[in-house]
């Protein structure tokens, strides 16, 4: 078990002790909220730890408190796309809302009470997880100074998070409207994802170290360009990718009709029309689920996004490695995107070998 994990058990354990106090149905909410926790790749707190320890950190306990916050905040943003998916499944297995929505159905409730109770557990368990992140980062253990730019950083994440999942949303009711610029899309993807998954915790894991403030710049702006790779691979995988390996619920952007880039080259081709068709079908069956991976295939979609995300991550890398950061630093960032390079590759259909030991486990 890493510090981190330690970390997260000690708080979701004390969360536990209140719930029992408060009654069954609230240690029901939370014990699905610990369900949520669990499982995982953890590479959020492993970015914490890693770059805190290349840029010669000592920090450890607060180092894993922190690790430990990043990924409450990411079971609470996790947790609040269930409830605006409508996804009750994650991992394979029912999430806070799917655990809801099948015991109001056991107790025989009808549908619409159902979805209402399955939503209000899954708002109010990614509130506790918010909460409980914020406090565990204020209460970590390292100086004052480097608590308060933690708190600036987390907050300013949670403001550009909301506003890219906003925006995610506003993008697939708008289908039918004027096309919107690739990188107005790729900014929303940005904003959804690289900003709390690879920019915050580089430059808390550069803070905790005590680093300069361009060492800090400069691991914001390499997070900035490997997290936007990472989200073009994901949007890949939400399409093409097996869902016994990624986890999703079959191919949900398109079912949900996600504006993503995929879509946004796709619009610029002459199979859009065929495509629109099958994008935002919620009853979309699988065959034309196979019909709309051929199109956006052979319109070249799949293999613009696939070349782009490949230009994100070398220029990531290439930022790291100009930036004047520490030679283990850059090595170990190395090794990160090489990570997501290979679920590239393997999300393309190519063999790839396998990355070696030194890496924190990150797949889209």
């Amino acid at each position: 078990m890493s510090a981190a994990d330690a970390a997260l058990n000690g708080v979701l354990a004390a969360g536990h002790e209140r719930a029992v106090a408060l009654g069954p149905g609230y240690e029901r909410l939370w014990s699905a909220l610990v369900e949520a926790c669990a499982g995982g790749r953890r590479f959020r707190p492993a970015l914490v730890e890693r770059t805190h320890e290349a840029l010669g950190g000592k920090l450890t306990e607060p180092v894993a408190q922190v690790g430990a916050a990043v990924e409450l905040l990411h079971t609470a943003f996790v947790v609040h796309d269930d409830v605006i998916d409508g996804d009750h499944v994650r991992r394979g297995r029912p999430n806070v809302s799917g655990t809801f929505a099948a015991h109001a159905a056991a107790a025989g409730t009808d549908a619409e009470r159902t979805r209402t109770y399955a939503d209000t557990a899954g708002i109010l368990a990614g509130d506790l997880a918010l909460v409980a992140a914020v406090r565990t980062v204020a209460s970590c253990g390292a100086p004052a100074p480097v608590v308060e730019r933690l708190l600036d950083l987390l907050e300013a994440t949670v403001h550009v998070t909301a506003a890219g999942e906003l925006a995610d949303v506003e993008l697939g009711l708008g289908l039918a409207d004027d096309p919107l610029p690739l990188g107005d899309v790729i900014t929303v993807g940005e904003h959804k994802t690289a900003v709390y998954s690879f920019q915050l915790p580089l430059q808390a894991g550069a803070l905790l170290a005590g680093a300069d403030d361009d060492v800090v710049a400069a691991l914001r702006e390499a997070g900035r360009l490997v997290g936007i790779g990472f989200q073009l691979v994901d949007d890949l995988k939400g399409v093409f990718g097996d869902p016994a390996v990624t986890g999703k619920v079959g191919p949900g952007d398109l079912r949900e009709g996600k504006y993503t880039a995929l879509v946004a080259h796709a619009r610029s081709t002459s199979a859009w029309p065929s495509l629109t068709t099958f994008v935002g079908d919620r009853h979309l069956d699988d065959a034309g689920v196979t019909r709309a991976r051929e199109l956006l295939t052979t319109c070249g979609s799949r293999a613009f996004v696939e070349a782009l995300a490949g230009d994100y991550l070398s220029a990531a890398l290439r930022r790291a490695s100009e930036a004047g950061l520490p030679g283990r630093l850059v090595s170990w960032f190395d090794v990160l995107v090489q990570e997501i390079s290979a679920d590239l590759e393997a999300t393309a259909g190519r063999v790839t070998a396998a990355v070696g030991g030194a890496g924190v486990g990150v797949r889209a």
